[in-house]
């Protein structure tokens, strides 16, 4: 056997954030595999290689567990056929991709050789849109769902990023038709934040542009009014941090900082280190 797997991704604007390399991949496969929410994507795509196909995606599968376990198998028949395969997914390929990840697991252990390619992902586009920087304040991250089943709490004093609100408690895939349902997740979201975060603490409702020519999405409203937000299958949550968190006296003595560190901003201690070893 003589196949393999390669996972890339096509960034969130396709072709103009996908990555050379994952063009080559694309280009070099014997199979082509994508799974993409957009037809222009799709289009390029089949461009750059004539025989990529469409990994199944049908709307009406019950849950979304059973949709990513047909596209391993998909893209695991085919590299079991020894041919070289290209998976293709849309932004970062192991970001919210439970199929990718799968797929090159179980490949290894079949002995197949199996690798994933790094996109640009939601997250690096929030990081541009927002402008903030997750090495001054540090970054939380969390599934909305697994924020709310496993009852995690937040720091308030590091940005916290909530993806996929517009599917709370489903586990199906995206309906804009039950509009209850959503609305319903995003009370229950507000409700467990608001143990921690005050109801008029503005948040930010973010959706990363797709195309060149089109804005991000930002739309800032307070915690007490999330349930009424326009909410779409892209649709993340952003909670800027209370204020700077407090700094530790004995630690300044420690690594030797002197006392008026602690009286910078809150960006500015690990940049002023940084400054000193220029």
């Amino acid at each position: 056997m003589n196949g393999s797997i390669v996972v890339v991704g096509t960034g969130i604007q396709w072709a103009g954030q996908t990555t050379l390399a994952a063009q080559a991949a694309i280009t070099r496969a014997e199979r082509v595999l994508f799974a993409v929410a957009d037809a222009n994507a799709a289009r390029w795509i089949r461009e750059l290689n004539p025989a990529a196909e469409s990994l199944p995606y049908p709307k009406g599968a019950p849950r979304r567990r059973a949709i990513y376990e047909e596209m391993v198998e998909r893209i695991l028949s085919e590299a079991r056929q020894g041919h070289k395969v290209c998976a293709v997914f849309y932004g970062h390929p192991g970001v919210l991709t439970r199929a990718s990840h799968e797929a090159i697991q179980r490949a290894r252990r079949e002995g197949i050789p199996a690798r994933m390619l790094p996109g640009i992902s939601a997250m690096d586009c929030l990081f541009a849109d927002l402008g903030f920087d997750p090495g001054n304040d540090g970054c939380q991250t969390y599934e909305a769902t697994d924020f709310l089943l496993r009852r995690r709490r937040a720091d308030v004093h590091t940005p916290l990023v909530l993806w996929q609100i517009g599917l709370i408690g489903e586990s199906g895939v995206f309906d804009a038709t039950q509009q209850g349902r959503i609305r319903r997740g995003l009370a229950v979201l507000a409700e467990e934040l608001r143990r921690d975060y005050p109801p008029e603490h503005e948040v930010i409702v973010y959706e990363a542009s797709t195309h060149p020519l089109e804005p991000s999405r930002l739309e800032r409203l307070p915690l007490a009014k999330l349930a009424d937000a326009v909410i779409t299958d892209i649709s993340t949550l952003f909670l800027p941090p209370l204020g700077p968190a407090p700094i530790d006296p004995s630690m300044l003595v420690r690594l030797e900082l002197g006392p008026d560190a602690g009286a910078s901003p809150r960006s500015t201690v690990s940049q002023d280190i940084a400054t000193r070893d220029e």
